[in-house]
C-alpha cells in the first residue's frame, strides 16, 4: 500500500509537533496581547468582508443586500459534526457579519431527508440548506419535484466537473472512506479489504465478532459499501472471509468509540471526516489506512431547500463553501477540500493529497445516482447474509 498522508498518521512525531505547536501558540498569544491582534483559530484565513469575487455577476451585490434583510439567521439540516462546521461558520460570519445565528443539526444520513420531506409536505420546513453525504438518499430526494431550489453557483466555473453532483446539488467536500484499527490490539496494519481478510484468516478466533462494518440498510452504509463492490467486484472473495467475523453499526461515531475501547479491533467503511480528529487525539491508539484495493471517496452534497425561509443567505452560504475562502475553512474543520490551490497542512486534508497517496486509479468516486430497488435488495441481502443477519 502507498503511504498514508503524513497528516493522517498517528504517533510520537505528531505528539511532539502538537506540543511544539501549542508552545508556539502561547508565544503568539502573548505577542498578540501586546499588539492588539486577534489570535483566534483561523485568524490568518483571508476573508474579504462583504466582498464578492470579481468573477461573480454584477448583480451579486443585490443578493448580498437581500440577505441583509433576512434577519441574520440560517438553518441547516445535515449529518455533519459541529467540529466540522465550526471554522466554516466562523469565516462565513466574518464575510457576512450580519449573519449572527446559524443553526445546524447533526441527524442520521437518512433522517436529514425524511425530516425535510415531512415538513415540506405539511406546513413547510424551516430548513434553508440541506447537507448530507448519503448519495442514494440525495438521488431520491433530488428526483422529487419541489424539494430543491434551482440555483447555479457562480463558483461552478472555477471548480472541477465532479463539483456538480446533480442539478442544484454541489460537493462541499470529497471525503475518503477508511479502515480504522486499534494499534494496541492489532500488530499487523490492515491496508485494505483483502489485507484484512488475510489477517483475520490467520487467527479467526481472535477476530470473530471483533470487526465492524457500516450497516448497509442505511443510505450511507449502502452507498460506500456498494460503491466499493461495484468498482471492485472481485472483492467479494475477501468479503466472504471478513463479513462473517463482523458486526454492523449505524454510525462512524459508534464504530470509532468501540474500536477505541477495544470492543472492536478494526472497522471498515468509516468516514475519514470524524476519524482524523479521533486519530490525532488518541495518542497513537488509533490507526487509519486508505484502501490499497480501492479507496471510496464520498462527496458531501449541499443544496438549497425549496421554500427556504432565507433564500438569499442560503445562496451566499452555498457560494461561500465552494469558494477559495470557504474551502480553506472546510479543510480546517476536518472535511476534505478539493478546490485547487488549497494546501494540505497538518490537520487539513485535500482530495489532491489523497490522490497523490493512493494513486488516481485507486480512487473510487461515488456518483449521485439512484440505484434501482431490486439491485439494492440484491446487494443488501448478500451482504447481510454474510453477516449472519
Amino acid at each position: 500500500m502507498k503511504s498514508v498522508p503524513p497528516s493522517a498518521r498517528a504517533g510520537g512525531t505528531r505528539r511532539l509537533v502538537r506540543i511544539a505547536a501549542v508552545f508556539g501558540a502561547v508565544i503568539m498569544a502573548l505577542t498578540a496581547c501586546g499588539s492588539g491582534e486577534s489570535t483566534e483559530p483561523g485568524a490568518d484565513n483571508v476573508v474579504k468582508t462583504g466582498e464578492a469575487p470579481d468573477y461573480y455577476p454584477a448583480d451579486y451585490q443585490d443578493l448580498i443586500a437581500a440577505s441583509q434583510n433576512e434577519g441574520g439567521t440560517l438553518t441547516i439540516y445535515s449529518n455533519t459534526d459541529q467540529e466540522n462546521w465550526a471554522p466554516i461558520f466562523r469565516d462565513f460570519k466574518k464575510k457576512y457579519p450580519w449573519v449572527g445565528e446559524i443553526s445546524a443539526n447533526n441527524l442520521d444520513s437518512d433522517e436529514v431527508f425524511q425530516r425535510v420531506l415531512s415538513e415540506q409536505a405539511t406546513a413547510g420546513s424551516p430548513a434553508d440548506i440541506v447537507v448530507s453525504n448519503a448519495a442514494q438518499a440525495w438521488a431520491d430526494f433530488g428526483a422529487r419535484p419541489g424539494t430543491l431550489m434551482e440555483y447555479k453557483s457562480p463558483e461552478v466555473a472555477k471548480l472541477p466537473e465532479q463539483a456538480t453532483l446533480m442539478p442544484n446539488v454541489y460537493a462541499m467536500s470529497l471525503d475518503p472512506i477508511a479502515i480504522v484499527y486499534n494499534t494496541s490490539l492489532m500488530t499487523e496494519q490492515p491496508t485494505g479489504v483483502k489485507s484484512l481478510a488475510d489477517i483475520v484468516s490467520k487467527d479467526p478466533d481472535k477476530y470473530r465478532g471483533k470487526i465492524t462494518t457500516r450497516d448497509v440498510n442505511g443510505a450511507f452504509g449502502f452507498t460506500v459499501s456498494n460503491g466499493f463492490v461495484s468498482a471492485r467486484p472481485d472483492s467479494w472473495s475477501a468479503l466472504d472471509k471478513v463479513l462473517p467475523m463482523a458486526k454492523a453499526e449505524t454510525s462512524s461515531g459508534t464504530q470509532l468509540e468501540k474500536i477505541t475501547s477495544g470492543e472492536y479491533l478494526a472497522g471498515m467503511f468509516i468516514s475519514a471526516a470524524p476519524t482524523y480528529p479521533k486519530v490525532d487525539d488518541s495518542g497513537g491508539l488509533l490507526g487509519i489506512s486508505f484502501y490499497d484495493d480501492g479507496t471510496v471517496v464520498l462527496p458531501r452534497g449541499v443544496g438549497i431547500a425549496s421554500g427556504a425561509p432565507h433564500p438569499a443567505t442560503a445562496k451566499l452560504f452555498t457560494d461561500f463553501v465552494l469558494s477559495d475562502e470557504g474551502q480553506r475553512a472546510v479543510a480546517e474543520g476536518g472535511l476534505t477540500s478539493y478546490r485547487d490551490g488549497i494546501e494540505a497542512t497538518d490537520g487539513r486534508h485535500t482530495y489532491q493529497e489523497l490522490v497523490e497517496s493512493v494513486g488516481e486509479d485507486n480512487v473510487i468516486d461515488v456518483q449521485y445516482v439512484k440505484v434501482p430497488e431490486d439491485k439494492v435488495k440484491e446487494f443488501t441481502d448478500r451482504w447481510d447474509g454474510l453477516l449472519g443477519r
